[in-house]
């Protein structure tokens, strides 16, 4: 720390109880009271140097010059840096450093102290060491925090405005143009060789290099009005809102201990004097939380989505301002595809809410978030979409399929809340659009959670909540599971079932399509390599390939077993629940289709019976063949 020395006369003043007396062995003939501390000086020490002492003292000599009495109860820093200031005015050593300047700075000003009354006078003095300690950081850092015990008449010297501009200058510089560290306010920094480093200087080791979070901790400590306005400071310089964002991180977990497990805990102990963080009252937190999301940058994806979330979370439970709710909400909607599904359970506050956490909440955020989405993309360019590049996985996810994920599962957790009623299941899972699902795998294990703990339900809203998913983008595993739950309508079963039986005939069409155009291929390749005298390569690859149709053929009669089984389970199924044709009667069907023609029927009476075994695994769930359950769904 810096420092300055004045003055080179030994120490003349002394303390007896609350009075302050000067041994120069000449008798005091002026008082100078501060509350129950008094001073007895002399006059000619202050009047020669103070305009303002110079102005009352005479004032006062006029009346009774016997008895000279002042009363300085609006000097800066009071007794404490008025002792100081006698120290100056006698020629007594003093040290001025980072940590009175301030004060001193300001008492100096409002006594006028000026060159009119001596050269070097304790203004030109405190002015040219202030200077001196904005050139370096962690002297410029405490001058700011020294700022707040004399904040009016640091503001009206701009000794802040100045204090704040030293620190944002050198927050904004390139670390890579110099070595470590630059910091070092609250904390003693060496190198991992444990070398001493003072102003980056170090002859023992080599330099290590600073990263950009190197002055995170130190601002930490300053109190929310200064901290707001550095902050400002570095928005004008050009600092990289990322950078911001990771200092308000680092600001807000410290000072805010509702805010988590999160809340930086190690450093509640390591308070700024006169700081009450350790334990700030609600109204504090509530006031410290609408500022700091008001400071947030608004670039989106430069704040973490799970910092934003426990934000809200916290803003919910110290019930801030609408509008600060509004804007949290916005900034997750914003960037909704980067959130995880447990920050997003957000739980309901107060007694007069039903749920168990708060739906109306992850509504309003998914609302912000089809309005967003809507404004980046074009309705042209949504409905150009490919739900088969969806499906392939070739490409990555889009944003609005990773929101359906993330949505299919909160509706999985949520689910079995019973007081959650179908009107509010209903529109969370209605706003996410089709063509995001690949698969709606998710969102039946989530109506099969909700069927479950809510057997009350009727069949037509059993029905009604049905319609959220569709029938043909169940996986394999899926349909399986689906034709077996009991739980589900009789209408729905029927169209999982249907819905099968027409992709296993595809499927099928699909594999004998392929023999045939493997022994094409094999007869005219073998006359190529003939004609081409390459027979011996030509008769390698022949053989593989009457292997692969071998192995088809192998496939399709695994094929119309398990097709066979499937069509026992139907008749079962009809067999409870009413006879075949009246269930196709009753959803609407005709007469039977066409039977496949005489080429197909050769190979066997399993097109429209047989189904593939390799399927991809249900997502969130597995089927257990006991009771019909998804596991994910207990």
């Amino acid at each position: 720390m810096a420092s300055l020395k004045l003055g080179s006369k030994p120490d003349i003043f002394h303390l007896d109880d609350q009075t302050w007396l000067c041994s120069t062995g000449l008798p005091s003939d002026v008082t100078v009271e501060f509350g129950e501390i008094s001073f007895h000086l002399h006059k000619f020490p202050l009047l020669s140097r103070s305009g303002l002492l110079e102005s009352i003292i005479g004032e006062l000599s006029e009346k009774d010059e016997n008895k000279c009495v002042l009363q300085l109860h609006d000097l800066p820093g009071g007794a404490r840096v008025f002792l100081l200031v006698a120290k100056f005015c006698y020629g007594v050593k003093m040290e001025l450093n980072s940590l009175n300047i301030v004060s001193l700075r300001c008492a100096a000003e409002y006594l006028r102290m000026t060159e009119d009354y001596g050269e070097g006078n304790l203004i030109l003095q405190t002015e040219s060491f202030l200077n001196e300690l904005f050139g370096n950081w962690t002297d410029s850092l405490k001058v700011l925090e020294a700022c707040e015990e004399v904040l009016p008449h640091a503001e009206e010297l701009h000794i802040v405005s100045r204090s704040i501009n030293s620190l944002a200058m050198k927050a904004c510089v390139d670390t890579s143009l110099f070595s470590w560290p630059v910091s070092g306010g609250h904390s003693t920094v060496q190198s991992p060789e444990g070398s001493m480093f003072w102003n980056g200087i170090c002859t023992k080791a080599k330099p290590h290099s600073v990263g950009e979070d190197w002055w995170y901790e130190d601002v930490s400590f300053l109190r929310l009005p200064l901290y707001k306005r550095l902050i400002q400071a570095l928005e004008l310089r050009g600092m990289k809102p990322k950078r911001i964002a990771r200092s308000l991180i680092h600001y807000t977990k410290m000072h805010l201990p509702l805010l988590g497990r999160e809340s930086g805990i190690h450093n509640v102990n390591r308070a700024a004097p006169g700081s009450s963080m350790s334990s700030p009252s609600d109204s504090d937190q509530r006031n410290l939380l609408e500022e700091i999301v008001e400071l947030l940058p608004n670039q989106k994806g430069v704040t973490p989505t799970n910092f934003l979330l426990r934000l809200l979370r916290t803003s919910l439970m110290l019930q801030t301002s609408p509008s600060c709710l509004d804007n949290l909400e916005k900034r997750i909607g914003s960037q909704l595809d980067q959130a995880s599904l447990e920050d997003l359970l957000i739980p309901s506050m107060g007694y007069t809410v039903e749920t168990l956490y708060d739906i109306d909440c992850v509504q309003r955020i998914l609302d912000y978030f089809m309005i967003m989405d809507r404004d980046t993309n074009d309705c042209t360019s949504s409905s150009m979409i490919d739900e088969g590049q969806l499906v392939g996985g070739s490409h990555s996810l889009t944003p609005m399929t990773t929101v359906a994920n993330l949505v299919d599962g909160y509706l999985a957790e949520v689910a079995p809340d019973a007081n959650l009623k179908l009107t509010k299941f209903q529109a969370l899972a209605a706003i996410i659009p089709e063509y995001a699902r690949p698969l709606d795998d998710g969102i039946y294990r989530a109506i099969d959670i909700y069927l479950k703990a809510h057997p009350w339900l009727t069949d037509s809203e059993r029905e009604q909540i049905c319609r959220l998913m569709n029938c043909q983008k169940l996986s394999l595993e899926a349909s399986t599971h689906a034709a077996q739950n009991e739980r589900l309508p009789l209408r729905v079963i029927v169209q999982v079932l249907f819905f099968e039986q027409l992709r296993l005939r595809t499927s099928v069409a699909g594999w004998f399509f392929v023999s045939d155009n493997l022994e094409h291929s094999q007869y005219h390749s073998g006359n190529l390599a003939l004609a081409r005298n390459e027979a011996s390569t030509q008769a390698g690859g022949a053989q593989d390939q009457i292997v692969a149709v071998d192995n088809m053929r192998e496939r399709v009669s695994d094929l119309e077993k398990e097709c066979s089984s499937m069509k026992e389970d139907l008749d079962k199924l009809v067999k409870t629940k009413g006879s075949w044709h009246m269930i196709f009667r009753k959803l609407g069907f005709g007469a039977k289709s066409k039977p496949p023609d005489s080429k197909v029927s050769k190979t066997g009476q399993s097109n429209n019976q047989s189904q593939p075994s390799i399927a991809e695994p249900l997502k969130n769930g597995s089927k257990n063949p006991k009771n019909g359950e998804l596991e994910g769904s207990k």
